[in-house]
């Protein structure tokens, strides 16, 4: 399958959340059991006492978006690493926040 992406990069980090971030967002909702609290929305709170997911939901939710990152753009990329639990700032707080340490990873491997 032709994925446009793989031959242009995404240009934009609006691109993250609307491409990659919110349909894996939405796949979640549909397979939790209250689903109201976790909203394709750039501050919806992944980790801590306001996120809706719990901490297997994260990981799943996490794995679903490199895999999407995957079908999209053709690169395999890995959210859950040494360098992220090293940031001074968690890199999962929100989707927005999440968006940008995607297109970050994605601007390395151009």
């Amino acid at each position: 399958m032709y994925h446009a992406w793989r031959d242009s990069p995404m240009d934009r980090p609006n691109d993250i959340l609307p491409k990659i971030i919110y349909p894996v967002v939405d796949e979640m909702r549909r397979a939790l059991p209250a689903p109201d609290g976790f909203k394709a929305e750039p501050g919806t709170v992944l980790l801590g006492d306001q996120s809706a997911l719990d901490s297997a939901g994260v990981v799943s939710f996490l794995v679903g978006v490199e895999e999407k990152i995957e079908s999209v753009t053709g690169r395999v990329i890995r959210l859950v690493s040494e360098r992220a639990m090293s940031k001074t700032s968690s890199p999962f707080r929100t989707l927005a926040v999440l968006a940008d340490y995607v297109q970050e990873l994605l601007e390395e491997q151009k």
